[in-house]
């Protein structure tokens, strides 16, 4: 079965869980044999693992005809794409895209990232996949996440082929139900096009029920899940230090919670000084929660980071006595997954999509700053109850594969195929 994915983000140039969950599901979909991916994002760099999906960018796929030898077409963009691709892509140009602002070789430019002017490139990136639908065959079209719906659904219309998005996350978290009117048109847009929907978690499947009108009968839960660490992290070794160290690590934004984790901290401290806390990540509420661990007077004991990628997300987690999740809205949330592989007690809130698969870690509200306070003394203070969530949850976590939620979608995409 072949399968044409459009999606933001892929490793290793991510800026959030959207690329990490998109190359989990596409390796975990492969591993379950007979399956030809090809993952189309934005902007590829050539460094993107390619064993379990061919790599198309949307800034290589010219809309706009060029008269360019094959010399220079590998010059320029031979270090993510055949060339020969780019000359099956141009013999499918199905309009006049002249009067777009387009490059030396027909294409347009992409970020690669969130940009300012992000509702055009979503706009344009829908215009691209135009292109790669009358090239790339498929039986099956998958989205993932709303910046690629309408991608998506163009996709969708040129080919006949069913369409699934996969709903990582929905303006109602992002916004704590301040919605973004465009944003919300796009998402229920893309849900009522598709042939059918995968939340990431129950929790999401009820807001993608509840507030976008979508019938129950439509909309699979397939749970996220964690790659295996290898050989280079689980040999990290932890630094000696003479403080405990309690983590935060994602975006510091509202829906993650950041203030909760700065009250608890507060908290904490006032039973206890040996204690040093990490808020690791980069958001627009990072001004904010340093003048709040300043005006908790707390700033000694405080530490930002700003954001961490790849080794260095170990590393942190290595250092870590305890990792903090106090989301408001959380999807799923993979981070507790990934700070459990690493031996890391956790604690999250109830409020996350990871909470209806996870047993071996502390459960809270996130608004419950006392109860945050509490798990965090409790684990540094027994070291029964640390080693228990420490070993229990690192057996949990290694039971969670992503072959496991690919062998669902794959399902999924055989029903549709097939009806």
């Amino acid at each position: 079965m072949k399968a044409l994915m459009f999606g933001w983000e892929f490793p290793p140039h991510i800026l959030g869980g959207l690329g990490t969950a998109s190359y989990g599901i596409t390796k975990g979909i492969a591993q379950n044999g007979d399956m030809d991916i090809t993952f189309v994002i934005p902007k590829p760099w050539g460094d993107e693992p390619k064993e379990y999906a061919k790599i198309i960018g949307a800034n290589c796929t010219p809309v706009a005809w060029r008269d360019v030898n094959w010399d220079y077409v590998q010059g320029r963009i031979g270090n993510v794409m055949d060339p020969q691709l780019y000359y099956d892509l141009r013999d499918h140009i199905y309009s006049d895209f002249n009067y777009m602002n387009t490059n030396d070789l027909g294409c347009i430019e992409f970020s690669g990232r969130y940009p300012d002017n992000l509702l055009e490139e979503i706009n344009n990136y829908s215009i691209v996949a135009g292109v790669i639908a009358r090239t790339i065959p498929c039986d099956i079209i998958h989205a993932h996440d709303w910046l690629t719906y309408p991608a998506g659904i163009h996709a969708k219309q040129v080919t006949g082929k069913p369409l699934v998005i996969h709903v990582h996350a929905t303006d109602f978290d992002r916004s704590r139900g301040h919605v973004n009117p465009t944003v919300f048109n796009i998402e229920r847009d893309g849900m009522i096009h598709a042939d059918h929907i995968i939340t990431v978690s129950n929790l999401t499947r009820r807001t993608v029920i509840e507030h976008y009108g979508i019938p129950p009968e439509k909309v699979t839960t397939v749970h996220n899940a964690v790659e295996p660490l290898s050989q280079e992290y689980l040999e990290i070794k932890p630094p000696h230090k003479h403080d405990k160290v309690v983590t935060f690590l994602g975006r510091i934004t509202m829906q993650k919670g950041p203030e909760y984790f700065v009250e608890a901290a507060a908290q904490v401290l006032h039973k206890m000084h040996n204690v040093q806390f990490v808020m690791a990540g980069s958001g627009d509420m990072m001004e904010k929660m340093i003048n709040l661990a300043a005006k908790r007077d707390i700033a000694d004991r405080f530490h930002f980071t700003g954001f961490l990628k790849g080794k260095q997300v170990y590393e942190m987690l290595a250092a870590s006595d305890v990792y903090i999740m106090p989301s408001v809205s959380e999807p799923f949330g993979i981070s507790p997954l990934e700070a459990m592989q690493m031996g890391v007690p956790s604690i999250i809130s109830k409020q996350s999509g990871c909470a209806e698969i996870l047993d071996n870690v502390i459960k809270v509200d996130y608004w419950d700053t006392n109860a945050i306070a509490d798990a965090v003394y409790s684990i540094l203070m027994y070291p029964a109850m640390y080693k228990q969530l420490r070993d229990h949850g690192r057996d949990e976590v290694g039971r969670i594969v992503w072959k496991k939620a690919g062998a669902k979608i794959i399902d999924i995409y055989k029903r549709l195929v097939n009806q």
